[in-house]
């Protein structure tokens, strides 16, 4: 895979692609920034490009050595991913006992690690003194949404690269491209940093049942509240969608979002723009401070379910608050 083939993330594939022309590539990457935006699928390539016999600051995609990476079977490549819930320190031993031995004909060694931030304090550690002193050229690269999560001495002996969220309309314009409905994708692009995230999304089981689900659970909020709580029970509480609650706080969130948009008369950048009429004629019920503390509880709503608050009784109470009760 060539640099060129990812989408976005201009200003990462300079970063790399200087330090390949100058051959100043750095002993430890961390690659940080939201799912979706493409690391995974950078560090692949910033791997194909280091082992690249033919091209000095990129990928062929051709010779025996871009296609051992794109297989998964170059001797010289690791890639690490969480045992379970957590990295363990069991897999960095590993890692290291690996990495005593001699590189092959490229003489660089390189370790991926997956969920970096996923490192029991441990593992943490022993990557740490691994990164302090290597025993031979090697170069890491530390994936994580979050690298603020990873111990302040890794980040400091690591170059930071940050993966920021692709442009919503070139997302948009290339699912719609696609064939994906609109409606859909509408939601997918604001809930996902990527198009392949994006993509998975719409595709995934669920994705467009729950957007209904919240169109149906809303309209019967506002007209038919023990409906609404009676529908939610079956549906979300204990029904087949049950671990859909997180994603029906999502796409309730951007409706709600639309809702404040619509009372503060912007039709523009909608997200139920199938809905649009009628959220018209239900947003003048009330005042526009009312959309915007259902909007608040939800994301609330939304940290405490986080840490295990009550589902069924928060999801009641936002239904309730929408009717103003």
């Amino acid at each position: 895979m060539s640099f060129a083939a990812i989408e976005g993330q201009d200003r990462v594939k300079r970063i790399l692609q200087n330090s390949l022309r100058e051959d100043k590539v750095s002993h430890a990457y961390i690659f940080t920034g939201p799912a979706g935006t493409g690391r995974r699928a950078m560090a692949k390539a910033f791997a194909q490009a280091i082992y690249c016999k033919v091209l000095p600051d990129d990928a062929c995609g051709e010779c025996l050595d871009c296609r051992k990476v794109e297989h998964g079977n170059h001797p010289d490549l690791y890639i690490i991913e969480p045992d379970g819930a957590s990295i363990k320190i069991e897999q960095i031993r590993e890692l290291q006992k690996q990495f005593a031995y001699r590189a092959s004909a490229s003489g660089v060694k390189m370790y991926i690690l997956q969920d970096a931030d996923k490192m029991t304090v441990q593992a943490a550690n022993s990557l740490l003194k691994f990164l302090e002193e290597p025993t031979s050229q090697v170069v890491a690269v530390l994936l994580t949404d979050n690298g603020n999560a990873l111990l302040p001495t890794i980040r400091s002996r690591a170059q930071w690269v940050p993966f920021m969220p692709l442009n919503k309309s070139s997302m948009t314009k290339q699912l719609l491209n696609e064939g994906h409905p609109a409606v859909l994708v509408q939601a997918a692009v604001r809930l996902a940093s990527g198009t392949g995230a994006a993509r998975e999304l719409i595709q995934g089981n669920g994705f467009a049942e729950i957007r209904n689900l919240v169109i149906q659970l809303t309209k019967e909020s506002l007209s038919r509240l023990p409906s609404a709580l009676l529908t939610a029970q079956q549906k979300l509480g204990k029904g087949e969608l049950s671990e859909q609650l997180p994603r029906f706080l999502d796409m309730l969130i951007l409706w709600l979002k639309d809702m404040v948009r619509l009372s503060l008369g912007h039709r523009d950048d909608l997200v139920y723009t199938d809905q649009t009429e009628w959220m018209t004629q239900q947003v003048y019920q009330y005042r526009v401070e009312h959309w915007i503390s259902c909007l608040e509880h939800a994301v609330e709503t939304q940290k405490r379910l986080r840490f295990h608050a009550n589902s069924q009784l928060a999801l009641e109470n936002i239904l309730m608050r929408l009717k103003g009760v």
